[in-house]
């Protein structure tokens, strides 16, 4: 039986519902671990690296579609609750459209700066040739990739998570495919090439198959239509989804600094082992953004019907939830330290055991993380863009920023990895701090 967003929800459905969207973060992050592998033991350790340097600028571009998929989706939702299904669809087509239209401008921009950034970041050579061709074909499917991280979250709110799942499986499996052929059989000059032909076409397949769903008329609550341009709606939505927005940016802002510290203290191994760490660290996390993603319409729903019962009852449940999550990924983290690190650097010994050593210490930031990401998904769904941005903003920048600054000169480079634990153990404290502050104000 199909589970709507107006239903009553116990940990068996809400589980349910959730689990595709968990699914679908968790897969686009493995698929995204294959695609380092490939490129780590086929392109050689400098290619690697470049990629892991120039990611995070790529990343920053991508995070608008991110943000219309939660900040619109959150709206759309709400909307939906209100009883006003014409409407919702309307804001559906607007932000979808003004998604693709940015992402065009923001990857044209994004070439024509792509080589001066690079070197900012401090890439030259062939550090900084391999971060120029990467980046470029990257950059050619961007506003097909910002419509892919859109749609994760719209397929929810249209009441159907199995199919963003199913869109997310065939991005998955086509940059799996092509990393096999082209990444092993091109010669050596042409195999980063080859894995970045791999990613981009995967992430056409996850932009074009929703738009030709949605585009028709299909079974779901949602479907791509006219819509007139209103720069309110635009703006509540930018600023609905301003705390994703924020997450994916101070990450990678972040992970550049990183990136220069571990440079600083262990060269380019270090930023080949912190890129192990972050392609790991992207499924982990990927599971709690999953379950924000996936609980998010259900709680935008309900908080435009004033259901305030059923807004507790899902709060708590996903806190229990969440902590299970938590405790589960810590024991798994730190028991699979040693096998990922062989699988990704097992080709250098020295660069081997310096991964293994710093993501044992790195894997204990998953005890607390998931509270913080569910909180500032939380206030998203609410329409709560403030808290929601301070969550992010304070988490993924401020905190984290701080620690890696101030701890590797306690510690060199154990104080880069334990950056994260103590930059996690703070946004926990503030996302209990706000959970209490705005519990009379929302009801639960």
């Amino acid at each position: 039986m199909r589970i709507q967003l107006s239903d009553h929800f116990t940990y068996r459905k809400l589980i349910r519902f959730t689990l595709p969207s968990v699914a679908m973060l968790i897969f686009s992050s493995v698929y995204g671990v294959v695609d380092g592998f490939f490129v780590s033991n086929f392109a050689g350790k400098t290619s690697f690296a470049a990629v892991n340097l120039i990611m995070p600028f790529l990343m920053i571009l991508s995070t608008v579609g991110f943000m219309f998929g939660t900040g619109g989706s959150a709206l759309v939702a709400k909307t939906f609750g209100e009883g006003d299904a014409r409407r919702a669809n309307e804001l559906f087509s607007l932000f979808t459209y003004v998604a693709f239209g940015l992402g065009v401008v923001i990857a044209t921009l994004g070439i024509v700066f792509l080589r001066p950034i690079s070197i900012r970041l401090g890439a030259s050579g062939r550090l900084l040739e391999d971060c120029v061709i990467y980046g470029t074909v990257i950059l050619c499917a961007l506003p097909f990739f910002i419509l892919q991280m859109l749609f994760q979250s719209f397929f929810v709110t249209a009441e159907r998570p199995n199919l963003g799942f199913a869109v997310t499986l065939a991005s998955g499996l086509t940059n799996m495919a092509l990393d096999a052929l082209l990444v092993i059989l091109l010669p050596a000059q042409y195999k980063l090439i080859g894995a970045a032909l791999a990613s981009a076409a995967s992430q056409a397949v996850g932009g074009i198959l929703p738009l030709v769903y949605f585009f028709r008329k299909n079974t779901s609550i949602l479907r791509l239509g006219r819509a007139r341009l209103d720069l309110k709606a635009v703006a509540r939505a930018c600023i609905n989804g301003s705390s994703e927005f924020m997450t994916n940016v101070s990450m990678s802002l972040v992970g550049m600094l990183y990136n220069a510290q571990l440079y600083k203290y262990a060269g380019e191994n270090g930023i080949a082992a912190y890129g192990v760490m972050m392609y790991v660290s992207m499924i982990f996390s990927g599971a709690f953004i999953g379950y924000s993603v996936g609980s998010a319409p259900i709680i935008g729903f309900h908080d435009g019907a004033r259901n305030t019962a059923e807004l507790k009852s899902i709060l708590n449940k996903s806190l229990t939830l969440i902590a299970v999550f938590c405790l589960l990924m810590t024991a798994l983290a730190e028991g699979c330290a040693g096998l990922l690190a062989r699988i990704f650097v097992g080709y250098d010994a020295e660069l081997m055991a310096l991964t293994e050593r710093g993501f044992r210490i790195y894997a204990l930031s998953f005890l607390l993380m998931g509270f913080a990401i569910f909180g500032s998904g939380f206030f998203t769904a609410l329409n709560d863009g403030l808290t929601s941005a301070l969550i992010s903003f304070l988490r993924t920048l401020v905190f984290q920023l701080a620690a890696v600054l101030v701890l590797p000169l306690l510690w060199e480079l154990n104080g880069v990895w334990i950056s994260i634990v103590v930059a996690e153990c703070m946004a926990f404290l503030l996302t209990v701090l706000f959970l209490k502050i705005r519990q009379k104000r929302y009801g639960y």
